[in-house]
């Protein structure tokens, strides 16, 4: 399944859900195996992962987490449905959420690399509205502007909001990833013209209308991600036809060690995201996984040569084979 050498970068991995600790809507079903998740990761060949953070308390968990490997990285943010936490525009505790995020952020330094996950979500105002939701938003660009760091995006239905703040405020960030990209065309040319990157996952790839979409991505600005423990690949999914790497899943409540979870999307799934990318662009899988590399790279550690590294990977696996 895995002959073929090839590294990745997830640039978008909720690992502190509740999953990768074994509990499942609010029932532990299994030991937690996240230190088996990652396993599993290198030997699909994910080189880094950027554990998403979407309050300042899982900004604080990601941190704790970061520190225990050197392949894993974390963004610091809230996320839209959490915006809830801001005041009206000018309330004086809004400061002290970017605050707590800069703390947390210096706090480890070089570890965390981004800004985000933030946005707006117009599918799920049920857990923050529209104005607070906005109001969130536009705080990190302050944040983003504080630490220089790029920003993970979120963007879900919101009818040309998302692209109006973000125009308001692009020189106030280098780079950005709208991260788990659903849109539609003109949806896509908007996010090229202010100079974003593109985040493809499983749900990026569900709908042939999403297919059509992503053939339309440029290499050059797309990049890969799982959003694990979400956005799974499903058979009913339009593009499962092009996957080549499978792994032994069971169900959570008959879990064996070794074996992925039905349903429960990891960070080694991002070598499936690689494969229909590749058919979809007609190319092969390892000019794919390069490009998002070296792109990722530039975006979240521009201090280092994507290509050396990229490169250097295989030498040493060669070395030592």
């Amino acid at each position: 399944m895995q002959s073929r050498m090839l590294a990745f970068i997830d640039v978008a991995a909720n690992l502190t859900d509740p999953m990768f600790q074994g509990i499942y809507n609010q029932v532990e079903r299994h030991v937690p195996d996240l230190s088996t998740v990652l396993d599993r990761a290198r030997e699909a060949g994910v080189f880094r992962i950027l554990i998403t953070a979407g309050s300042v308390e899982m900004a604080r968990e990601a941190v704790e987490l970061i520190s225990e490997s050197p392949s894993l990285f974390s963004t610091v943010g809230i996320h839209p449905t959490r915006c809830d936490v801001f005041g009206d525009a000018q309330s004086v505790s809004n400061m002290k959420q970017i605050q707590n995020l800069v703390d947390i952020a210096s706090s480890a330094k070089g570890k965390v690399v981004a800004v985000g996950e933030c946005g707006l979500d117009y599918d799920r105002t049920t857990f923050c509205d529209k104005g607070r939701q906005q109001i969130g938003f536009e705080y990190h660009f302050l944040l983003a502007e504080q630490l220089k760091l790029p920003i993970l995006f979120h963007n879900r239905n919101t009818g040309g909001d998302f692209v109006k703040i973000v125009q308001k405020h692009r020189d106030r960030f280098e780079n950005g990833v709208v991260h788990s990209f659903t849109g539609n065309k003109d949806e896509l040319k908007q996010l090229l013209d202010l100079n974003l990157y593109v985040g493809i996952n499983g749900c990026s790839l569900k709908t042939e209308e999403n297919l059509s979409v992503v053939q339309k991505v440029p290499l050059e600005r797309l990049v890969l991600e799982t959003d694990c423990p979400y956005c799974e690949i499903r058979k009913t999914h339009a593009g499962y036809h092009w996957i080549q790497s499978h792994w032994k899943t069971v169900s959570h409540k008959k879990y064996e060690t070794g074996s992925c979870v039905k349903g429960r999307t990891e960070p080694c799934h991002i070598r499936q995201v690689a494969e229909i990318v590749s058919k979809l662009h007609e190319v092969s899988i390892e000019q794919v996984a390069k490009q998002a590399f070296h792109n990722t790279m530039k975006i979240f550690f521009p201090e280092e040569s994507a290509n050396g590294i990229y490169d250097s990977l295989f030498e040493t696996i060669r070395n030592h084979s």
